[in-house]
Parts: structure tokens; C-alpha cells; sequence
């Protein structure tokens, strides 16, 4: 068996969401994106905005990580096809691509979401924790479903090849999205709620109906979301234990979600109560999993009887498949 540092080194390694502060007159924090190449990741997603934010805030964030990018051409690659992705695993390069947390971002306009993807998102979620145009999110007191305006959003992003996603998002409505839409759904990050009771974590079912469709879904690494303030690595090998017994191997993925600006989160916390309740266990200090924690993550997924070739489906292989089957 090899080493978790050996495992990390040869396969391809997919890390689906990331976040960055969200402020688009800053670049200060953007080299810390070495830290995923460091420890041997291929490829990551960055946030471009979340919740109730809208179109502005989402584009000067896409304007702002798109010029990086483009300024550092031997560090970084954006992500237009899974050819990217592949050019960029061989030349060293961190392949980048931008994911949108709710459809506020839409301001209520479905042909935006090809504006989205040209600019390099690649997924989308349905909800983010409350209600919008689209449907419920997962701490709702009501699950209204799935709206014709979600439909519509479903069909375009179908249509161009962006994945919607249900992380975030109230059980009917995440239900509804899976049912309606004929081509794979994911959850970017998302834990099992078998493991711990949490409205972010995900029941069995919603697994398995995500699986039967061809998505994937993400395990991610915070501590709120896995019942831990301390050492999370095991219990991320737990979580995604779980969703291969309950999905199978071919469907589970990484999603770690980690923020790189804490002090940032500690302020979201703090002012958006709405959004991230304290009832619900948010705080200031929350533990998350950073980028250099992941050969720990891999080295609890080996003690639990993980085969090197199943580990590597869940560090970048699946995401790999899904990708090369709907990204254009």
C-alpha cells in the first residue's frame, strides 16, 4: 500500500470548494492558493460568492480571479475543459475553476447562468440555507420546493453543462432538483446526517437518489458538520466511509470548504445571524480542515481498509468522470 504522501503525489488529487475572502479589491490572501500544489492537489473550485449576494458582487469576484489567474501563468490554470485540467496536472500547474453558492446570483435572469459558465463556473447551488427564486434551503422552518424559476435555471444549466447543486439546499426542494433534472446533480459538501444530526448534513436517501442520477457527493471538512472542534481528518474518513456504503464508490468526492480568511467567517457569523444561527451550533472559532490536513484524511481512510484504487476515485477520479461527461 502506498503512503498517504505517495497516494496525494500520483493520483489526481480534486479538492470541489474552496473559499476565498470575498473582496475583490484584494489579492493579498492569493498566493496562500500554493498551499493546495504543496500538498499535492490538482485542482480546486473557489467560491465567488454566496447567500444573498447578487450579480455585482459575483462578477467583480470573477473579474478580479480571472485576472490573477491570467497574471500567473506558470502557478495557475483556468479551467475551460477537463483537457485543462489534465494539461495543467502535467505541467505543475493548480487548475482553478469558480463555483456560485445560490441563485441570487441570477438576479431572477436565467441566461446569466451561461455568462457564469463562460467565465469559468462550473457549479451551482439551488439554495443557500434559506429560501429564493429557485427553492428552499436547509434551515427553512418550510420546504416549498422546487420553483418553476429553479426549472427553468435546471434546464439552462443542463443545457451548457453547469452542475446544479444541492448542498445547503431543504430535503423536498434537493429531492425535486434530483427528480426533475435528467442529468447528474452533486453536492459539493456535504456530510452525512446518519453520522451527525445537522440540517447541512444529508439523509441516506438523498444520497442514494443522488448516486442513481450519476452525481457525486463531497464530504467535507467542518468541524460543526462532522461533531467535532478538535482532530477532523477521521471523522472526514468517517463521513466518506458512510457515502461509499451508501452510495458507492463511484459517487463520493472531496468538498472540503475551507476558508481561508477566518477572521472573515468570524465576521459572517456575527453579523448574519439569519444565516448561520447560532441555535444551529455557529460561532466565532470554528474548526475547519486546511489544505495541509488532507494526507491526514487519507491516512485515516487507509486504517479503515480503503484499497489505494478507491481512495483514489474519491480524491479526484469521480469529479474526473463526472467532468469529462458534462463539462463542454
Amino acid at each position: 500500500m502506498m503512503s498517504s504522501q505517495e497516494l496525494l503525489q500520483s493520483a489526481l488529487v480534486w479538492d470541489n470548494h474552496a473559499c476565498p475572502p470575498l473582496r475583490p479589491n484584494d489579492v493579498e490572501f492569493l498566493p496562500a492558493l500554493d498551499r493546495y500544489r504543496a500538498v499535492g492537489v490538482d485542482v480546486v473550485s473557489l467560491n465567488v460568492g454566496f447567500g444573498e449576494q447578487g450579480i455585482e458582487d459575483h462578477i467583480r469576484m470573477l473579474g478580479m480571479l480571472r485576472g490573477w489567474i491570467a497574471a500567473h501563468p506558470s502557478r495557475y490554470r483556468l479551467v475551460g475543459s477537463v483537457r485543462d485540467i489534465r494539461e495543467a496536472q502535467a505541467a505543475g500547474q493548480l487548475a482553478i475553476y469558480f463555483d456560485v453558492e445560490g441563485m441570487r446570483a441570477l438576479g431572477g435572469q436565467v441566461d446569466l447562468v451561461r455568462l457564469y459558465y463562460d467565465l469559468g463556473v462550473r457549479w451551482m447551488l439551488i439554495a443557500y440555507n434559506h429560501r429564493n427564486e429557485a427553492g428552499s434551503g436547509c434551515q427553512d422552518d418550510a420546504d416549498e420546493g422546487l420553483t418553476d424559476f429553479g426549472r427553468r435555471a435546471i434546464d439552462e444549466m443542463n443545457r451548457v453543462g453547469m452542475l446544479p447543486c444541492c448542498s445547503h439546499t431543504g430535503y423536498r426542494t434537493a429531492a425535486e432538483v434530483i427528480d426533475y433534472s435528467p442529468e447528474p446533480v452533486i453536492f459539493s459538501h456535504s456530510n452525512a446526517r446518519a453520522l451527525w444530526d445537522h440540517p447541512r448534513n444529508i439523509p441516506d436517501d438523498l444520497m442514494r437518489r443522488c448516486a442513481d442520477k450519476g452525481g457525486v457527493i463531497g464530504i467535507n471538512g467542518v468541524g460543526l458538520f462532522l461533531g467535532t472542534d478538535r482532530e477532523t481528518a477521521p471523522l472526514i474518513a468517517r463521513h466518506i466511509d458512510h457515502a461509499i456504503a451508501v452510495a458507492g464508490e463511484d459517487h463520493v468526492a472531496l468538498g472540503i470548504d475551507y476558508v481561508f480568511d477566518l477572521s472573515e467567517l468570524d465576521d459572517y457569523v456575527a453579523e448574519m445571524a439569519g444565516t448561520f444561527p447560532a441555535s444551529y451550533g455557529y460561532s466565532a472559532g470554528m474548526r475547519l480542515t486546511a489544505p495541509e490536513e488532507l494526507p491526514l484524511v487519507v491516512d485515516s481512510l487507509v486504517a479503515l481498509g480503503h484499497p489505494a484504487r478507491r481512495i483514489e476515485k474519491i480524491l479526484g477520479g469521480n469529479l474526473l468522470k463526472l467532468a469529462s461527461d458534462r463539462w463542454t
